[in-house]
């Protein structure tokens, strides 16, 4: 069980469903884990898991390390992804979503939201969000 993901609906281009029985059947898009003790289960057995399953991207956020490693599917592989010139993870497939390190390990969640806020201001995101409403 993730501690955190995002999803999109079948019909959005979305690899999973809610059953009749409310459980999500299928990957998620994106799985979030917050990894202290379980370093090495989140970074080994889950990483395989996820990859095996089709999740198309992982970020862990390793507490003990003050680090975050945000891994995208391609080609059937996670890749490992770099901070950017400004400091960022972003994601691939969920287009506006940035996460800025240094102000959320430091505790600045002022400039977490900022840079957020900075991601979901660009035209990939408004492109983003009209292919969803389109497919809703």
């Amino acid at each position: 069980q993730p501690d955190a993901l995002l999803r999109m609906e079948e019909a959005a281009g979305g690899q999973s469903r809610i059953s009749e029985d409310d459980y999500i059947e299928g990957p998620p898009e994106l799985i979030v884990e917050i990894a202290a003790s379980s370093a090495s289960k989140d970074l080994h057995d889950k990483l395989h898991a996820y990859r095996r399953n089709g999740v198309r991207e992982y970020l862990v956020w390793l507490v003990d390390g003050s680090e975050f490693r945000w891994y995208v599917l391609f080609e059937g592989r996670y890749q490992l992804q770099q901070i950017d010139e400004s400091g960022c993870l972003k994601s691939q497939f969920f287009p506006g979503l940035w996460l800025d390190v240094n102000a959320l390990l430091s505790g600045n969640m002022a400039q977490v939201l900022a840079k957020l806020q900075e991601g979901i201001a660009t035209s990939e995101y408004q492109e983003f969000v009209q292919r969803l409403s389109i497919n809703p």
